[in-house]
Order: C-alpha cells, then structure tokens, then sequence
C-alpha cells in the first residue's frame, strides 16, 4: 500500500508517532472505485473514511424534485467522509462518487474511532482537521452561498483551475445551484 501521501497530510495537521502510524495503517485497505460508483449510497450509515490517492469525489444530495446538489469536491490527497452521519450515528443524507476513476486508502469508522480514544496524537490530528477544514474552509462557502451571485461563486471556482477543468458542466451548474442553461448564459457573459 502506498501510504506516504496518507501519512503526510495526517501529519501536516498534526504530528503521530511511529507507534499510531502502525496501529491507524493496520485497519486501512487500498481500493479502487471506478467512476460512477458509489462509495456511499445516501439512506445507509456511513461505515468508512476514505483518503483519495487518485481520482475526483464528489459529495452530492438529491433535492424534491430529483435534482442532485453537488454540496463540495475533493480531489488527491483529500480526507473525505459522510462526517455528520458519523457524529450523529444515522444514515448518510449524502451520496459520495466517485467522478473519475479513484484510488482511496479507505479505513473503518468504529475502528478507527476506537484508535481516536487510545491515542492522542491521532485525536488531535482528527480535531486540527476538523476545525480547520469543517469549521474554517466552510464558513465562507457558507457566507458565500448566502451573498454571492451564482456568476461570483462562478468566478470563484474558475479559480481553482485544477478541479475546474475536472468537472462537468452539468456538476459546475449543480454546485452553483443553477441550471446548465444558466451556466451556459454566465460564461458568455464572462467572455463577452
């Protein structure tokens, strides 16, 4: 298993000892999920963490009216799971995808919460992530969504030029809450 990649981005939020590598590596599997397949399935519990080696995840909901809503993508070297099904113990309201073919270190959630309570330097590592990624990245995703145009938050994910590229129009459209013709109309406007 290449687990370097795994290792150093846990160890960009917070610094685990020989000891807590071995222990978090030994419940981990490599798996491949081919694009299109689901790695979570919204209305089930959410059994695993992932960490993307390869490939494009998205993170999506379907909305009354069978629309989906794209909620966030992540792309290498991204930690991704239905995190608030975790906490809350209950079925996902998320499906996550796989967008192109993937390869993902993926881990179980008990056991993985059980090496949280044994060891602290994983704990901590667990709580840096959060904070910074569920609490700091968020808020102004959320900020934005309540007082950004779609043509803003349009402009803001062009910015993001490596995922930009990777995506869909039909999954740019779906992110902005916004249908393809509207996409179609921004980006005229942009070039205009």
């Amino acid at each position: 298993m290449h687990h370097s990649e795994f290792l150093e981005q846990i160890n960009q939020y917070y610094p685990i000892s020989k000891e807590t590598e071995a222990a978090l590596l030994s419940i981990c599997t490599e798996e491949i999920y081919h694009k299109n397949d689901l790695l979570l399935e919204s209305g089930n519990p959410a059994r695993y963490y992932y960490f993307i080696q390869s490939g494009l995840i998205g993170y999506y909901t379907v909305d009354e009216q069978g629309s989906t809503i794209y909620k966030i993508f992540f792309e290498e070297n991204s930690f991704v799971a239905s995190t608030a099904a975790i906490i809350k113990n209950k079925p996902s309201d998320f499906n996550i995808i796989a967008l192109e073919d993937c390869s993902v270190i993926q881990y179980p959630v008990k056991a993985y919460r059980e090496l949280l309570e044994k060891y602290h330097d994983l704990a901590l590592f667990h709580l840096y992530y959060l904070e910074k990624n569920w609490v700091v990245k968020k808020e102004p995703l959320e900020v934005s969504l309540k007082f950004e145009t779609a043509k803003q938050r349009y402009l803001s994910l062009l910015e993001n030029k490596s995922l930009y590229n990777r995506l869909k129009q039909q999954h740019i459209a779906s992110y902005l809450g916004i249908t393809p013709t509207q996409l179609s109309r921004i980006k005229k406007e942009i070039k205009g």
